[in-house]
């Protein structure tokens, strides 16, 4: 029987790659993005001919209504739902001080509330069948904080106890629940450092390089295999770095 995966923020960067790696004939796929509704379908045309079903979706994973058509969507279409991964998420560099109540919000609506509404409708599902698995995509600063990205780190720390907390909850009801903690990861996310900051940062991490999009997907997708006891896990990968 096909799964059915869930895949927000998946128009670029990580949660692309996590989208097409887990595409193929076993799975049936949706993937969504708020703005960047040409570059999703762009990853659907690709992962369509690497053989999944697919549905795109435009809107906003912070609004609680647009996460329910979402959802609605999804088990009108493929009837279920076993896999969620949380990937929607963004950025806000520079001094604590100079980050407006807007900025704020912002941040903590893309970041944690997204997960928590993706989660409320996914569970659900997941709870009928006594079985899932949510993968939350999350940082190294949500463990460590990040000096002039104290609002992100926050969201990510945030994501991190939230998967701890869930996964205790849902285990009984055969539902897992885990993060991956990136490092530096080659994303867009990253595009605010220069070549010598980058070159700089390269140098502090073990394996001498950033991690690849490829790479958090790789992981993902054996996060989304059949292991049923890993649960509750805040898994980093950041070649070695913190």
């Amino acid at each position: 029987m096909k799964k059915t995966i869930v895949i927000t923020g998946a128009s670029r960067g990580i949660g692309r790659a996590i989208a097409i790696e887990l595409a193929g004939k076993d799975t049936n796929i949706v993937i969504n993005c708020v703005n960047n509704v040409d570059k999703l379908n762009e990853v659907k045309s690709i992962i369509e001919e690497k053989g999944s079903e697919c549905e795109t979706f435009a809107g906003d994973m912070g609004n609680y209504s647009d996460v329910q058509k979402m959802f609605d969507m999804c088990l009108q279409r493929f009837g279920q739902v076993d896999v969620l991964i949380n990937n929607a998420g963004i950025s806000v560099v520079g001094l604590f001080q100079d980050m407006s109540e807007d900025e704020w919000h912002r941040i903590c609506n893309t970041n944690i509330d997204s997960v928590f509404n993706c989660c409320h409708f996914a569970v659900k599902d997941m709870m009928k069948r006594h079985c899932g698995k949510i993968i939350n995509i999350s940082s190294v600063w949500g463990l460590y904080g990040a000096s002039c990205e104290v609002a992100y780190s926050a969201t990510k720390g945030a994501v991190n106890s939230f998967t701890r907390a869930l996964a205790k909850e849902l285990a009984p009801s055969g539902i897992q629940v885990n993060a991956v903690a990136c490092g530096a990861i080659d994303t867009e996310m990253n595009g605010h450092l220069s070549d010598d900051d980058k070159a700089e940062l390269a140098e502090e991490i073990p394996a001498g390089r950033f991690g690849a999009p490829q790479e958090v997907a790789e992981l993902v997708k054996s996060l989304s295999g059949i292991n049923n006891y890993l649960t509750g896990q805040i898994i980093t990968l950041d070649g070695g770095w913190i």
